[in-house]
């Protein structure tokens, strides 16, 4: 009988063991997960600043090649043109 409860008193501790492990690695899931999800929203973060600093740099490219020769006055038309039917579009699809 003895030894009945020895085996018993293992399986309870071994038992006891489990679950506080368990519990451990349960709140640093959690905690991991919150990391992870700042870090997502840090990303989108630096993916809408860097797009920013591409328009901004698309608009500085814009304005210096107006500046320049007539060669880069022709590229700068063209993109104007671009731009414009681009906005025709938009106004098109926001109409119907």
């Amino acid at each position: 009988m003895n030894s009945l409860t020895q085996v018993v008193n293992l399986v309870e501790n071994k038992l006891q063991l489990l679950l506080e492990k368990f519990i451990f690695l349960k709140e640093e899931n959690e905690l991991l997960h919150q990391k992870i999800t700042k870090l997502e929203m840090k990303l989108e973060e630096e993916k809408q600043l860097l797009n920013d600093f591409d328009k901004k740099y698309q608009t500085l490219k814009i304005a210096k090649t107006i500046e320049g020769s007539k060669e880069d006055r022709k590229e700068t038309k063209l993109k104007i043109n671009a731009l414009i039917r681009e906005i025709d579009s938009c106004i098109n699809q926001l109409s119907e």
